[in-house]
């Protein structure tokens, strides 16, 4: 009698990326602060009280939908268009004087192996000056999708499915790099892979445990360390040399 098969491996590794997702603010550029900063003031100037860590815990990676919506709902006020018009002027002439791309991203993008594109909750003005401004545009192009395009916002998985379908990607193909809460549900309810970059500025000081939710993601600091976690996406010496001659 033969014998029977061994029982498959139930913990299989994830398959090698196809394509990876980067959240904007907090993961390309170094935005959430300041962002936190210009909106704590604006509450301010209506008699609405918050601090850093409630914007943290209430307003990090949500659209603006959800943002007033919270604000409303917590405080009793609803930004207006009036309100919400200043607010992003303000933060638009921050991010003018104040913005910088995260340490290490600019060198780390031409060394991907695989397709690439940007998801945020941002606005679409928001985000393309932004990525002007920080000199990150030229690696994305067109390949900027933002909350605009879909019906729900972080934590739905909306964006992200929208951003691997114009992409030609299946989901589970796509590894997404967030800071946010909202974000990694995001990504876990799309059926993604996720990492959580932590080297943002509005990240420091958390613990281990905070960062990882509990042991629910993996993180990572510095994008020094990107390839080391993955190792596949990284295209190779002899690649790169060929296209800057081709150029």
């Amino acid at each position: 009698m033969a014998r029977d098969e061994p029982e498959r491996d139930k913990t299989l590794t994830p398959p090698t990326p196809e394509l990876i997702i980067f959240d904007c603010d907090g993961v390309l550029i170094d935005s959430e602060v300041i962002s936190a900063r210009v909106l704590i003031d604006a509450l301010v100037s209506v008699g609405v009280h918050v601090d850093t860590a409630h914007v943290q815990t209430h307003f990090l990676g949500r659209s603006w939908a959800k943002v007033a919506a919270e604000i409303r709902h917590s405080h009793g006020y609803l930004p207006g268009t009036d309100f919400e018009e200043k607010y992003r002027s303000e933060l638009l002439a921050r991010f003018e004087r104040e913005l910088s791309p995260t340490p290490g991203i600019k060198a780390l993008l031409p060394r991907l192996a695989v397709k690439s594109c940007v998801a945020t909750s941002s606005s679409p003005k928001r985000a393309t000056r932004s990525l002007e401004l920080s000199g990150l545009d030229r690696f994305f192009g067109a390949r900027v999708f933002t909350a605009s395009e879909v019906e729900r916002g972080k934590p739905a998985p909306d964006l992200f499915l929208h951003a691997a379908r114009k992409m030609q990607v299946d989901p589970a193909a796509c590894l997404v790099i967030e800071d946010s809460l909202p974000g990694i549900d995001a990504a876990f309810n799309a059926g993604m892979q996720v990492l959580r970059f932590t080297g943002g500025s509005h990240l420091s000081g958390m613990s281990d445990e905070a960062l990882t939710l509990g042991g629910r993601v993996k993180c990572f600091d510095k994008w020094d360390h990107f390839f080391a976690m993955m190792p596949d996406l990284e295209t190779s010496a002899e690649r790169r040399s060929d296209e800057r001659m081709e150029k």
